[in-house]
């Protein structure tokens, strides 16, 4: 140990200080150096953020945990016990009111604030930092700054900062380093080391041991500056060969591992002891390095690590193979399949690694869905062509990363190796097999074939007696899921939402988030028919689970981000749609996801009509027809696409190619809702408002149905433009008001925009209606505003109904103060039975952002509950009468 009063002195002294430096710089030994000296350890609650962590829970779990271990926390800080459903931002409040009253000074240490995986987590962080009590102090080491909105204490000078030039061994610290080691090292040797090293702790320590007693040091020194392969033969000839027997057998058998504990240590080498031996390396601070608080699992330094493979292949090549076996047996009894199979494969025990692949594949595909990626990437092409079961997982990995010919390829290996499986092993093949060709169905487009092998699967999926024939639970799970997503893909919306709905439940009872996210992001899809914020719901936390877990990349998150996409181009709010449609065009790809991709192009379209951009439009849903024109067989979006494809080819005023594209579908799809709609929309820019109603009358009384109801909203809409050219105003009236109905629903814009009718919604608002608000805001939209607009204070002239805050044509008494247009759109919201936190998410906003605006709603309209204030805005006619004839229930 070196003593570095300096910067010890620096710790601990502000509200938040800040350890920053790359691997190996001292953080940890200077913060352990620190807690020391100040003799705070009944003070200081020490929380190590574990490698990659991506779960909020369990990080806020384990910072409780440390403050309980202290004596002030102890008193305050109350037990929380995790549970699937235990939100981070609630963990985070309440930890704040439970520190509220704190008197004692309390430190809390995060070390590896880097490996927090997610954003959320670290703006719940950073939430705890900035409401925390002036008692509670911060420090916080990590390898890179993350996002943690540290600027404003440091303009405030509450944040201290321990930096990588800080840590930096100066040439005196250095020398000091070596004497306290024991070595002899002459100052210019120090100067070679420490120049080579630019005063790198990690690298310094590492020159002092190899040093000890070593007979001309200068010589090491000048060795260490020289190539990588020099510095590997003086590790292995100074340090290596200098150990005991027993620390170097370890060493070199337990090398092959990516990180060790004493027990597999001691399987590996055979000795009693392997703990110890590790808790001491790991106590030199060298070449062993703890991954966990329990300091029970190690790894070794990497380049260490390398070095001593290296040596175990060169000293006992035969007995690689034997210990990657051993290894491969104790980790898949204890629950960790992936290094088991990994060492398998080490070992070249290809059908030992193949059984636990397809063992554990149902738990690898919803728990971590990329490692079947890589392990099945590491296996000869002859043992997967041989092996159904590894043939079927290939088509599958296929399906999800690669093309659906190569998909196809391995379905062919497949059947024809199924002959040479075991009986035992006969159920789990022939269902693996058959949801790799439910996958290769579904995403081809074709139900007639999709349905033929959800007919195959439904039955062993839905027996729970199938585990007895050999089938997991696991495996029924994602088979269940699998159903649903076909069904969806079938229109067989029904058997999809049962299925679905199953495969969730299970997913939360087993816990396997990755099944929940698969099955929240296809529910969207059946959601979104019949209401647009229950489908945003859904891909909301299909997104969370996604971004906890790191599965932002995967296939199946871009559908959630194109389902949420179009209910944001639907509500007429293209900029927030723009981002997730982004994100979709970069996880979807065409060749393995034509059915999706088509979905991604259709909905990029209706962003971009949205905007007005009608070209642009005309592009993406020319795109979703050409990949609609390669599936199997027709998919449901096909006529929304085909159908907002003629309306841009109306809006560029391409009457002519619209009315040919029309006459080219066949008569029964021209029967259905929305080519009406879209001729319709044709016919009224002809100006044959004639022939526009004759086209909706169908829509309008159900015979013709369309995909979804955000259909009838255009269709009503039409209907009114149709009825008021013909000069019927009493039918274009309540044309427009069913219209405003279908609307109000899930606040569905976009007809409004595509449709424009300025002067009708005004003549609408100077009548009784049930839509003011909305009303208003559609009107602010086309006027250019970004929402509802703000009432000028001393305009002359009467002032609109939604400024004056009375129902339409009254003269109730003005609100005290206007309504903005955020709280406007929270106070749409408080009708519903969504909580405030389920209202953030629907807004893009942090709950305290809504109860702010809920707490000015009640002020300005003089209430004390949410009831109050949605009966209170009804009566002024900021929003719709109830639909119920008494008090509906609303939460508080």
């Amino acid at each position: 140990m070196v003593s570095r009063p300096a910067l010890v002195g620096r710790l601990g002294t502000a509200r938040v200080t800040l350890v920053s430096a790359p691997a190996g710089s001292g953080k940890t030994v200077l913060l352990r150096s620190w807690v020391s000296q100040a003799a705070l350890a009944g003070n200081v609650a020490w929380v190590s953020v574990e490698r990659g962590e991506r779960d909020p829970q369990r990080f806020w779990l384990s910072v409780l945990a440390a403050l309980r271990q202290t004596a002030p926390g102890l008193a305050l800080v109350r037990t929380v016990t995790a549970v699937p459903d235990l939100d981070g931002w609630a963990i985070v409040e309440r930890l704040l009111a439970d520190l509220a009253p704190l008197a004692d000074q309390l430190w809390l240490v995060i070390d590896d604030v880097h490996e927090l995986g997610t954003d959320q987590a670290l703006r719940q962080l950073e939430l705890l930092i900035m409401r925390a009590p002036p008692q509670l102090r911060f420090v916080l080491a990590t390898r890179h700054d993350v996002r943690l909105g540290l600027h404003r204490l440091r303009l405030e000078g509450g944040l201290a900062e321990v930096r990588e030039p800080d840590l930096r061994f100066s040439l005196a610290e250095a020398q000091e380093l070596f004497d306290a080691a024991g070595v002899g090292l002459p100052g210019p040797a120090v100067a070679v080391l420490h120049e080579r090293t630019e005063g790198w702790g990690a690298g310094l320590r590492l020159a002092a041991l190899s040093l000890a007693g070593h007979p001309d040091p200068e010589r090491f020194a000048e060795a260490f500056s020289g190539t990588e392969r020099t510095v590997a033969e003086y590790l292995l000839a100074e340090v290596l060969d200098r150990q005991p027997e027993q620390v170097r057998r370890l060493l070199l058998r337990t090398s092959i591992l990516e990180r060790v504990n004493g027990e597999l240590a001691g399987l590996l080498t055979g000795d009693d002891g392997g703990e110890q031996v590790l808790l001491d390396l790991e106590q030199a601070g060298a070449f062993v390095v703890s991954l966990d608080a329990a300091r029970s699992w190690f790894r070794y330094h990497q380049m260490f690590a390398g070095l001593l493979r290296l040596e175990l292949r060169r000293t006992a090549p035969g007995e690689v193979a034997g210990l990657h076996r051993a290894a491969s047996s104790w980790l898949a009894a204890h629950g960790f399949p992936v290094e088991a199979i990994q060492h398998a494969q080490e070992a070249r025990d290809w059908s030992l690694a193949g059984q636990l692949l397809t063992d554990h594949w149902p738990r690898l595909h919803m728990d971590r869905q990329a490692a079947t990626h890589e392990l099945l990437a590491r296996f000869p092409p002859g043992v997967i062509a041989a092996d159904a079961e590894l043939a079927a997982m290939a088509a599958a990995d296929e399906l999800a990363y690669g093309s659906l010919e190569a998909a196809e390829r391995y379905l062919d290996q497949a059947g024809h190796a199924m002959a040479s499986v075991p009986e035992d092993r006969h159920v789990q093949a022939r269902l693996l097999l058959g949801m790799a060709r439910l996958g290769l169905a579904r995403q081809r487009g074709n139900p007639v074939a999709a349905a033929e092998e959800m007919r195959r699967l439904e039955a062993p999926a839905e027996d729970p007696g199938a585990a007895r024939a050999g089938l997991s639970e696991d495996l029924r799970a994602v088979a269940v899921v699998n159903l649903g997503m076909a069904e969806v893909l079938a229109s067989r919306i029904d058997e999809a939402e049962r299925h679905l709905g199953q495969g969730v439940a299970l997913a939360q009872q087993t816990g396997r988030p990755y099944l929940e996210f698969s099955g929240r992001a296809y529910q969207s899809v059946t959601e979104v028919r019949r209401s647009a914020i229950r489908a945003a719901e859904r891909s909301r936390q299909a997104i969370e689970l996604a971004e906890r877990h790191g599965w932002t990349d995967d296939p199946t998150a871009g559908v959630a981000y194109t389902m949420l996409a179009d209910v944001l181009a639907w509500q007429g709010r293209p900029q927030e749609a723009e981002p997730w449609v982004q994100r979709a065009e970069r996880t979807v790809r065409a060749q393995a996801e034509p059915t999706a991709a088509m979905l991604v192009r259709y909905v990029r379209g209706l962003v971009e009509l949205g905007r007005g951009r009608y070209s642009e439009a005309l592009a993406g849903f020319e795109a979703a027809d050409q990949l609609a024109r390669r599936l199997a067989a027709r998919h449901l979006m096909v006529l929304p696409n085909r159908a907002v494809l003629v309306h841009a080819l109306t809006c560029l005023g391409e009457n002519e190619r619209a009315g040919q594209y029309l006459a080219g579908l066949s008569d029964h799809d021209r029967q259905r809702g929305e080519m009406r709609v879209a001729e319709a929309a044709l016919r009224l820019a002809e100006d044959d408002p004639p022939a526009a109603a004759g086209a909706l009358g169908p829509v309008l009384d159900g015979s013709a149905p369309a995909v979804s109801w955000t259909w009838l909203t255009r269709a009503f809409l039409l209907e009114a433009i149709a009825r008021d050219a013909l000069g019927d105003q009493a039918a274009a009236g309540r044309a427009l008001e069913r219209a405003l109905d279908f609307a109000e629903r899930d606040g569905v814009i976009l007809p409004f925009l595509l449709h424009r009718a300025p002067g009708l919604l005004q003549r609408q608002a100077g009548h009784r209606t049930a839509h003011p608000a909305l009303i208003a805001d559609i009107l602010s939209l086309l006027a250019g505003s970004k929402g509802p607009a703000a009432p000028a204070r001393g305009r002359r002239g009467p002032a609109a109904p939604h400024e004056q805050g009375g129902s339409w044509g009254d003269r109730s008494p003005r609100l005290t103060e206007p309504l903005s247009s955020s709280e406007i759109r929270v106070l749409r919201y408080l009708p519903t039975n969504l909580p405030a936190p389920q209202i953030a998410s629907e807004l893009f906003v942090s709950h305290n952002t809504v109860r702010t605006h809920m707490r000015n709603l009640y002020t300005k309209l003089g209430t004390h509950s949410r009831a109050d204030t949605v009966a209170r805005a009804r009566a002024l006619g900021l929003l719709a009468p109830s639909p119920y004839r008494g008090q509906a229930t609303v939460s508080k």
